[in-house]
């Protein structure tokens, strides 16, 4: 007959569930099982046999399976918990996105300003440079021929260095903006004229007119036909215009050129390139450029020669002429020539019609008083009136603008 006895020991004494809240179905295991060797009598005798078993409990008491699963008392969580740790992010997320959103107003407002203020500077130092360089060197379609060479330069600069991007451009839309590069460089060529022959205070005050013809012309071509208001804002830059005209006799070149650029404002609605394929302003004016001085360049030679070479300029340094000072201030009028009108379109990105046109107003105030206390130009008081009146015209204009007529 065969015996055995068991001695099992208690390694681990009381040991108790851990309370596991991730696995529910953990099931702990002891690091260090006790293992214990029972004797064993086979035939009244003793053997040296020794079978291990495992302790695997606190209990001497058999277990089973199921009491060996730890399963963790649930623990409710209040549902207040939830909504103040969704509170507390939402609070977090709306603070940091209006700390965010300030930022960026902030940003927006300094680099609207900071372009205000680089759209203003070009324009007075193209007009202050290009009104000397006119007064010693009265070739105006040279002098716009060389503006628009360096703003071609400048314009495969940007697009080589990708800083912006060079478009594709179909033979339908050269043929549609050319008529529009037609017109700009008639404009320009214009304004250098008169600037050759007139103070540069005048040629601005004549260009307040812009408002008039642009309400004519697209009248004519568009048959949008204004408002009262809109009429009646134009009265006050007429008659200005008219008394600060009345000791000038020539200003025929500056009423020409806002006959041009508004006629290239008309056309640009007019003969617009379908939305699907239209470019953006920027983009626009670069391709005018490169035309306009592809469309002068031709008619600059067999008007005027060409005047640019030193041996031209050398020849007029006994009339009180320095060529280097000639060149440095073409080129740098040629600079803020183009600098100016392409910060212009960067504006227009940002801001309304209505916006640009407000601006567009105080900076021919700006170029006006500036020029008058540069060159110390002369200026009557019925010249002072006229200005004032037409420029504060121009502002009548822009604000009535915004006004639209009541639907029938």
């Amino acid at each position: 007959m065969q015996t055995a006895s068991f001695n099992l020991t208690n390694s681990i004494p009381n040991l108790k569930p851990r309370n596991h809240r991730l696995n529910p179905t953990y099931l702990p295991v002891p690091l260090k099982p006790s293992i214990n060797f029972g004797s064993v009598a086979i035939n009244g005798a003793v053997s040296t046999r020794r079978l291990p078993f495992l302790c695997c409990s606190s209990s001497s008491t058999p277990r089973k399976l199921g009491d060996w699963i730890s399963t963790p008392t649930p623990i409710p969580i209040r549902e207040s918990d939830g909504l103040e740790v969704k509170a507390a992010s939402a609070d977090s997320v709306d603070g940091g996105d209006a700390a965010v959103v300030a930022k960026s107003k902030l940003w927006e407002t300094l680099m609207l300003g900071s372009l205000f203020g680089l759209w203003y500077l070009f324009n007075i130092y193209f007009n202050i440079y290009n009104k000397q360089v006119l007064k010693v060197f009265p070739n105006p379609i040279t002098v716009t021929t060389v503006q628009f060479a360096v703003g071609s330069v400048l314009v495969f600069f940007m697009w080589t260095l990708n800083i912006h991007k060079r478009p594709k451009i179909s033979g339908a839309q050269l043929l549609a903006i050319l008529p529009l590069a037609m017109v700009h460089t008639l404009g320009n060529l214009f304004t250098n004229m008169s600037l050759g022959k007139v103070a540069v205070s005048f040629t601005h005050t004549i260009k307040a007119m812009e408002p008039f013809f642009s309400v004519v012309l697209s009248a004519m071509f568009l048959g949008e036909m204004p408002t009262p208001w809109v009429v009646t804002s134009l009265l006050p830059i007429a008659g200005g215009v008219a008394l600060a005209s009345m000791t000038e006799a020539s200003f025929n070149c500056a009423m020409a050129s806002n006959l041009s650029n508004q006629s290239r404002n008309v056309l640009s609605k007019k003969f617009m390139v379908k939305k699907e394929e239209s470019l953006d302003n920027i983009t626009l004016f670069s391709i005018i450029t490169i035309m306009s001085f592809f469309l002068l360049a031709p008619v600059t030679l067999f008007t005027e020669g060409v005047r640019v070479t030193p041996a031209y300029l050398t020849a007029a340094v006994s009339q009180g002429l320095n060529v280097k000072e000639v060149y440095i201030r073409s080129i740098i009028a040629a600079i803020c020539f183009h600098a100016y009108q392409q910060v212009s379109y960067m504006i227009l990105q940002r801001v309304s019609p209505v916006t640009h046109s407000v601006g567009n107003c105080v900076k021919r105030v700006v170029v006006i008083v500036t020029s008058v206390l540069f060159f110390r130009t002369p200026v009557s008081p019925i010249n002072s009136i006229g200005t004032g009146v037409a420029l504060a015209g121009v502002f009548l204009y822009s604000q009535v603008k915004r006004l639209k007529p009541k639907k029938a």
